[in-house]
């Protein structure tokens, strides 16, 4: 179970990484988010902006009030993993467009749990739960 401020806080450094590769047309920076996405749908503990909210952010917050299952961020990240790395492909093969629009639907995501707290991912895997009769509960309490 995870603290759910956790992938808020790596959505807004993602959010702001995509930014920067699509201001200067960096198939490099998103070969980078593609690595972070990569090690982070591998386990979630292995996230390097998991581990910087782990040992730089959460130690300043009181504990979380609700915590979300893990499987959810590691399918989302998948997802961001192939948007990424698809983008990455389109910089580096001559085909910004591509690069542009991978990019761009990698930024929205991002945004979107960052700001808002609403992770599509996360809610495209709890759908298909709900659909193979599989449900999935979104969040439950935290111990105190």
């Amino acid at each position: 179970m995870l603290d759910p401020r956790g992938p808020r806080f790596a959505a807004a450094l993602t959010t702001v990484v995509v930014l920067l590769a699509l201001t200067f047309s960096s198939g490099w920076l998103m070969l980078a988010q593609a690595v972070v996405f990569g090690l982070t749908a591998f386990s979630v503990r292995l996230g390097p902006y998991g581990l910087l909210y782990r040992w730089l952010v959460a130690p300043r917050l009181s504990p979380p009030a609700d915590l979300e299952p893990a499987a959810p961020v590691r399918f989302a990240q998948t997802v961001g993993l192939v948007f990424a790395t698809v983008s990455a492909i389109g910089y580096f093969t001559g085909l910004p467009v591509l690069g542009i629009v991978a990019a761009s639907f990698a930024l929205a995501a991002a945004f979107l749990n960052a700001a808002f707290g609403l992770c599509l991912g996360c809610e495209v895997y709890l759908a298909y739960r709900r659909l193979v009769g599989r449900p999935l509960t979104a969040r439950v309490p935290a111990s105190r």
